[in-house]
């Protein structure tokens, strides 16, 4: 902020790329109009809210917003329209392009807003838009329902489902948009709607796997599926020299295997794992990451062929609980 004659202004960036200069009043009343913090450059807080997971992405937005609920975000969005400010959206952060960020803008971080609420007679979740993938496995997971997620429990829910959404259960159930029941969504003109099948169904259509450009998704209700609490899964890894037949193996275990089945296959540098042993630390590996979701008496049968295939280096294919199977690959995107 720059201070002239007792006036306090910042250099914000509009949408088209030109700098507008914002006074201190007009902070001072976005400030008392919210129940959320904003951060400015140089306070605390300021460079964890706006650090991403690809740290390569060094945006440093004019202010940034906390939001605590719908109200801070719809008075974010009229803030931002009613002076052609570039806006962008932090749900968990995890997009490669470092969508959640904007130089001299605007940028509204849900991180605060992360409850979940489960029916589980109707088999539906309601969650806020700051949830991340793990948080709505763990309340979910009490009552033996999964919704259709993604393979890292860091990732936040809105990127992904707004994205489309895969993961271990999209053989068997679809993608994560193919089971959003409705979103709860700030329009750009400052109204609060709900889109679903039934309300606003050509905003639910671009919801639906057409990125976040369409407003600002503050909650999803999700349909839900009995999956758990104990599940079949787990990797298992090869030399890379074992590549070309594992690989084989894996196309025509992939053209036959049942709904219930999921299989990954990766191409890697060996990770410092403890189910690695250490000399081949560093070395390129072939890894099938295996999920079975039918009854676990079954798994052990479904997966012995892939689990006696070749010469493997390391093996967790196993009876594990729903959210360590949710979080294996974690480690592997810091």
């Amino acid at each position: 902020m720059d201070d002239e004659e007792g006036v306090t202004t910042m250099t914000a960036q509009q949408k088209p790329g030109t700098a507008i200069a914002l006074e201190r009043t007009a902070f001072d009343g976005l400030r008392a109009r919210l129940r959320g913090p904003i951060l400015l450059p140089g306070e605390a807080g300021y460079d964890d809210a706006r650090s991403i997971w690809n740290a390569m992405i060094d945006r440093r937005p004019a202010l940034i917003v906390r939001c605590l609920g719908v109200a801070d975000a719809l008075t974010c969005v009229n803030f931002a329209r009613e002076r052609n400010l570039a806006l962008s959206i932090k749900g968990g952060g995890h997009n490669i392009s470092g969508l959640a960020v904007c130089d001299g803008g605007l940028m509204l971080d849900m991180s605060l807003m992360r409850g979940v609420w489960v029916d589980s007679a109707a088999r539906t979740a309601s969650a806020q838009a700051g949830c991340l993938l793990g948080d709505l496995d763990r309340e979910t997971q009490v009552h033996g329902l999964a919704a259709v997620l993604g393979f890292v429990s860091n990732t936040g829910i809105a990127g992904l489902t707004l994205g489309g959404g895969f993961g271990y259960l999209t053989r068997r159930f679809g993608w994560s948009c193919d089971n959003v029941l409705s979103m709860e969504v700030v329009t750009a003109d400052g109204r609060v709607v709900r889109a679903s099948e039934r309300e606003n169904g050509d905003l639910f259509w671009g919801l639906r796997g057409g990125g976040g450009n369409f407003g600002v998704v503050t909650s999803f209700e999700y349909r839900l599926y009995p999956v758990g609490p104990e599940v079949v899964a787990g990797a298992i890894a090869w030399r890379a020299e074992n590549a070309p037949d594992v690989l084989q193996m894996y196309r025509t275990l992939t053209e036959q295997a049942p709904p219930e089945l999921t299989c990954a296959a990766m191409l890697r540098l060996a990770p410092p794992a403890p189910w690695l042993p250490k000399d081949i630390h560093g070395k390129p590996i072939v890894v099938l990451v295996l999920y079975y979701t039918g009854p676990v008496t079954e798994g052990a049968g479904r997966v012995a062929p892939i689990k006696a295939f070749g010469v493997p280096v390391g093996d967790v294919v196993q009876p594990r609980p729903y959210v360590s199977q949710q979080s294996l690959l974690d480690a592997t995107q810091p």
